[in-house]
């Protein structure tokens, strides 16, 4: 603790209801609440970083294992989002139906709007982007998905398999990935982590990776922080 001391000054900083959760935490202990609140500020930003790794690992493995959906001779899967994702409608449980591939192409065409280099002036068109281009402004969200069930026999058996280990199974993937997804969400937004089996979710991150490219995973732990603060989380 500075020698600010754990004033009133840090609800002003934190907001009231944000501190409350980590004063709960600590059983009213103040200065013990900032340490926790600053553990929780260090092992996001170390999941952060592992997360970052993780992500580029899982987007690039997925995209070789796409260009095999693709016939050889035509545009990058990445500009054929009807041929990855055709539709396919299906009926929810109230009835109703809807088209389980309309999110992925909506997310493919804002990943090329977002991808595509600004008009300098009106009257040259828009040079196209690079895959890769395309390929870095598809979010999380979109990658998530890919060992969703309903991509089972049209993409995991014919291509998505590839992107991983041989033998690995989807549920495996989708398990680990939905945790993962939960938690890159958390950190993103700046929430505690306090409730959550961190421990669980490092072995999530770890497994996923291992599954990717076993030398990706001893990398990714090699140069985490995320050991060393799960250990040092104040009691």
């Amino acid at each position: 603790m500075t020698s600010a001391g754990a004033g009133d000054w840090i609800e002003t900083w934190l907001s009231k209801p944000r501190f409350e959760v980590y004063l709960r935490a600590a059983n009213q202990d103040r200065e013990r609440a900032v340490r926790l609140y600053e553990w929780n500020a260090a092992i996001s930003a170390a999941f952060h970083h592992d997360l970052c790794h993780l992500e580029v690992a899982l987007r690039n493995a997925y995209d070789r294992a796409l260009g095999n959906a693709v016939a050889d001779g035509t545009a990058h899967w990445v500009f054929q989002a009807t041929t990855i994702f055709p539709s396919r409608w299906q009926k929810a449980a109230n009835g109703t139906r809807y088209d389980v591939n309309e999110t992925s192409r909506r997310l493919m065409a804002e990943a090329i709007r977002n991808a595509t280099p600004k008009i300098r002036r009106p009257a040259e068109p828009a040079a196209p982007p690079s895959p890769g281009k395309v390929i870095a402004e598809l979010s999380f969200d979109f990658w998530r998905y890919l060992s969703a069930r309903r991509h089972h026999d049209p993409l995991w058996i014919p291509f998505l398999h590839l992107a991983f280990c041989a033998g690995t199974d989807r549920r495996d993937v989708d398990k680990h990935v939905e945790r993962l997804h939960r938690l890159r969400n958390r950190v993103a937004h700046h929430e505690p982590l306090l409730a959550l089996d961190v421990q669980a979710h490092w072995k999530d991150l770890q497994s996923l990776a291992a599954l990717i490219s076993p030398q990706v995973a001893a990398y990714i732990a090699a140069n985490s922080s995320c050991t060393r603060l799960l250990a040092a989380r104040p009691r």
